[in-house]
């Protein structure tokens, strides 16, 4: 099984999502979104492998998140997935996409759906 985790090696939580894939025997491919940031149409991409808005994606305690004035824009897809692009600090993390499917790792074990889907 072939998956793509989105990943930050500084974050706890993508650690533990990337050591329980590869624990799995996953195979894993690891993007590390903060040094190779993804486009709008990728996101845009992303947000529906996910199921979610981009409002349920965008980590809103991040300094830029108050800085770009998104507090008024949660509801306006384009802005956020930009704001993303240009900040990608503001996405969640991490994300795992197997198949056309994606699940957000926190907790870890949210993404044990998505290797259920593909046994």
């Amino acid at each position: 099984m072939k998956a793509i985790i989105y990943h930050n090696p500084r974050c706890s939580k993508s650690r533990q999502t990337l050591t329980l894939l590869q624990e799995r025997g996953v195979d894993v491919e690891i993007v590390e979104y903060l040094k190779e940031p993804l486009d709008v149409a990728s996101l845009r991409a992303l947000m529906q492998a996910l199921g979610k808005p981009p409002r349920d994606a965008i980590r809103r305690g991040e300094a830029a998140f108050t800085e770009l004035g998104l507090t008024t824009k949660l509801d306006d897809d384009d802005a956020l997935l930009a704001a993303i692009a240009a900040q990608p600090v503001l996405l969640e993390r991490p994300i795992v996409v197997v198949g056309r499917r994606a699940a957000l790792g926190r907790p870890p074990e949210n993404v044990l759906a998505l290797l259920a889907e593909r046994a």
